[in-house]
């Protein structure tokens, strides 16, 4: 079984602090009169309204609210798709607003685990070798150990038999097992997932839900946006938006 609380190597030297989400006197995640605006055609649209938002290391949160309620904007804030029009953003000791593109890359592959609703693995390449991609791009661990790790990694999804196929030739279920396991490359503190189980059967979804219950009980922080309310309840905490706010 693969060690879930490996650190990662910081890669950052020179760049605002990066830091290892041990400093015990704030938040793992903190965000602090977020606000983001989207300037369009049309006119000023409000997205995010001076959020504050607290969120401790090892929580399972999910994230609801009716569609524009601000779920994707918040999660691309906290991931630093997407930069706030105001406000902090803390993630493990980074100021996350104040980083650049680069910076960003190099945090975001350091820091979180991202998991989307059409799990994006690249159609030419093995499974194992989407896996494994994370880890080539950070430039972690060396190439036999890369292997080893996406195939361990592979195991604990319950997917390893699947590890030399491409992702057609699995279920939609299977193939969301494999984002997961990608997500979890570099051993990240973070996992945020956004409607990891939209496009799954119930039974299929019930499944990648456990999943997501045993990375949190492993100490993995994790954040779910989703629709399906009896999921959401079952997570450790529930965060509802409305207009751009937490209500």
């Amino acid at each position: 079984m693969i060690s879930m609380q490996r650190s990662v190597a910081n890669k950052t030297a020179g760049y605002p602090r990066i830091g290892s989400g041990t400093d015990q006197a704030r938040p793992l995640i903190e965000l602090k009169h977020v606000s983001k605006t989207y300037h369009t055609v049309a006119g000023d649209f409000s997205a995010l309204k001076n959020i504050d938002l607290a969120i401790e290391s090892g929580e399972f949160v999910a994230i609801v609210g009716k569609s524009g309620s601000g779920k994707t904007t918040l999660i691309n804030v906290l991931t630093g798709i997407d930069r706030p029009s105001s406000g902090e953003v803390h993630i493990a000791g980074t100021p996350v607003h104040q980083l650049d593109e680069g910076q960003l890359a190099i945090w975001r592959g350091a820091t979180l685990g991202i998991v989307f609703q059409f799990f994006q693995l690249l159609p030419t390449l093995t499974v194992l070798e989407n896996v494994r991609l994370p880890m080539d791009f950070c430039n972690q661990y060396t190439s036999s150990e890369r292997n080893e790790r996406a195939m361990s990694l592979l195991r604990l999804v319950g997917i390893e038999e699947f590890a030399h196929q491409l992702p057609s030739q699995l279920s939609g279920g299977q193939q969301q097992s494999a984002a997961i396991a990608r997500s979890l490359a570099n051993d990240p503190q973070i996992v945020v997932t956004d409607e990891p189980t939209g496009n799954l059967d119930a039974h299929t979804a019930e499944q990648v839900f456990d999943l997501l219950i045993r990375l949190a009980a492993s100490g993995k922080t994790v954040l779910m946006v989703t629709h399906d309310d009896d999921l959401a309840s079952r997570a450790g905490r529930v965060i509802t938006l409305q207009d751009g706010e937490i209500v």
